[in-house]
């Protein structure tokens, strides 16, 4: 067994996976695209000429620059210009508090209207902006819609998903964010041919994702669980049984009371969540969405036409080049849709970890070997391609390991007490280094160099290294039953007390089939062994006197035959 792996038996909660649960999903799933939309379309919209002549002058001039000084690495270095890009995700890691305490007081679906007309709101600002001024307020706004989308939609989708298929459905998620992107790098491709505004049109159109995910979150039913938080414990019900496509639901419903029950003593979860108890669900819920951001994933997703421009592809080719890394992305995200309930969590981790150092070395190789430490060379086509290749490579090895299981994970490992604000901190966390790393990258590579490729690998290594010591298994657990799997981990184990939600219901139960178990084989032993009737094993005592004076009770039943 991996040293951070352990099998936990999953629930055994009645129920089947319903037309009406999947439908909801993916109605709920499509708060991933504005997310993906906004990643995609901002290193299209600042590679272009028009809106940087309008917007960033100096950039448009460096860039312009034939007198073959300015090195390669350092043509796009501009603190406004990574600031357009990189306020969102200040501004969302600001609103996914306030998001955390909607989302329980009023309900997964509002935070997600409300995310939906925010998003709304600040593209239409920033399709009509006259100044930069108007392109930051825009981009802020657009960032408050992120960071309530993001803090609720994960939550709802693993609480309204059945657990045999929770990592599919909420990696519905992960694959609306990868439409956003491709959809965006395709809509910049388009832009980019027109004579003037194309940069507006790439900018208002994130109106359009908005505007399908506000009616969707509309029409959502509410989450039982977010239902008992209010109170309302018979329409909970009533929706767990719709949900279940059964009417005994009521194993499941008795454990979401009791989550229910031990959330309600909590007064401030943020505050809670630092208790011993929860320390398991706190580091992981902080590690993760800070690895995510340190595989260098947005390098890729913000500034892939920048990036491909910087290394010597024109801009059609760069914009290209960001449509097929785009579609790869999407297509990589159904290998992680499939395998996820299949080979879990952990298993997906590895080989995306393994797979994305091996290419973000050679990438990093590569580009010396044309660039050197001066930054001065260019690409061949055979070069260009190779480079391309690997940086899909990598892509796909990201789509079905980090990118979505950054999300999945630590929106299921939660207890019902602390999820708003376990979520809350998953999305700051990520925000923050999504920002800071949207901040610095283009210094970074002018700084760093091929260098900066090296930097983000060390940190897949290491990573890499923690999932497998830390990270268990959670593929097919109940969400109110997780604090089995932290229970049973060599290291998290002993953080968790015996009365912890989940466990005492769940010890009683194996006690019971535990007891029944061994009076079955009890049973079975007289009658094949010693050919004892009904009458003489229903004395438990006196059959296992007889059992043991027979010889079978001693150390390994070293009578017993061998195909016992």
């Amino acid at each position: 067994m991996a040293v951070g792996g352990v099998v936990v038996p999953s629930g055994n909660y009645e129920g089947k996976v319903t037309p009406f649960v999947v439908v909801t999903c993916l109605v709920a799933a499509t708060g991933g695209l504005i997310f993906g939309y906004d990643i995609g379309i901002s290193g299209g919209v600042t590679s272009m000429d028009e809106f940087l002549e309008k917007f960033f002058p100096s950039v448009y001039a460096k860039q312009k620059d034939a007198s073959g000084h300015e090195s390669q690495y350092c043509k796009f270095e501009n603190h406004l210009l990574t600031l357009f890009t990189s306020s969102l995700y200040l501004a969302a890691l600001i609103a996914s508090f306030f998001a955390s305490a909607t989302t329980k007081k009023f309900g997964r679906k509002t935070s997600m209207t409300v995310g939906g007309v925010v998003f709304l709101i600040g593209a239409v600002l920033n399709g009509a902006a006259m100044n930069v001024e108007m392109l930051i307020i825009g981009r802020l706004l657009l960032g408050v819609g992120i960071g309530y989308a993001n803090q609720s939609v994960p939550v709802y989708l693993s609480e309204m998903a059945p657990a045999k298929l929770r990592g599919a459905l909420n990696i519905g998620f992960q694959m609306a964010t990868t439409l956003g992107i491709f959809g965006a790098n395709l809509v910049n491709y388009g832009t980019s041919k027109m004579k003037e505004n194309g940069w507006r049109v790439s900018l208002a159109l994130a109106a359009a994702p908005a505007l399908i995910m506000t009616i969707g979150a509309i029409f959502l039913p509410d989450t039982p669980n977010s239902m008992i938080e209010r109170g309302q414990k018979e329409k909970a019900r009533e929706m767990l049984q719709k949900i279940r496509g059964t009417d005994n639901v009521d194993a499941e419903f008795s454990d979401l009371l009791e989550a229910s029950e031990a959330s309600q003593r909590v007064e401030q979860p943020l505050k809670k969540i630092l208790e011993r108890q929860y320390r398991p669900q706190l580091v992981i819920t902080s590690l993760i969405p800070m690895f995510q951001q340190l595989t260098g994933i947005n390098v890729i997703m913000f500034y892939a036409p920048v990036l491909f421009k910087t290394l010597g592809f024109g801009n059609d080719a760069a914009l290209m080049s960001a449509v097929v890394t785009g579609l790869v992305n999407v297509f990589a995200t159904f290998v992680s849709i499939f395998t996820v309930d299949k080979f879990g969590r952990r298993a997906l981790f590895l080989e995306g970890g393994a797979q994305m150092i091996i290419c973000q070395i050679s990438v990093g190789v590569l580009i010396y070997k044309v660039f050197g430490v001066a930054g001065e060379g260019a690409f061949t086509p055979a070069l260009g391609n190779l480079a391309l290749a690997l940086i899909c490579i990598y892509v796909a090895a990201f789509a079905w390991s980090w990118g979505p299981l950054g999300w999945l994970v630590p929106s299921e490992i939660h207890p019902l007490e602390t999820r708003s604000a376990g979520q809350s901190i998953n999305v700051s966390v990520n925000m923050f280094f999504t920002f800071i790393i949207g901040q610095l990258f283009l210094s970074a590579l002018c700084h760093l160099k091929f260098g900066l490729f090296f930097f983000f690998a060390g940190w897949v290594v290491l990573m890499t290294t923690f999932v497998y010591l830390f990270v268990p298994e959670t593929k097919n657990m109940p969400i109110e039953e997780m604090n089995r799997v932290w229970k049973a981990h060599w290291f998290w184990g002993a953080y968790i007390p015996d009365d912890a939600v989940g466990l005492q219901h769940h010890a009683a139960n194996q006690l019971v089939s535990t007891s029944l178990t061994q009076e079955l084989l009890l049973n079975v032993l007289m009658s094949t062994l010693f050919g004892l009737g009904d009458e003489a094993w229903k004395d438990r005592e006196a059959a296992v006197l007889v059992c043991h004076r027979r010889g079978c009770i001693n150390g390994l039943y070293p009578h017993l035959p061998e195909w016992w």
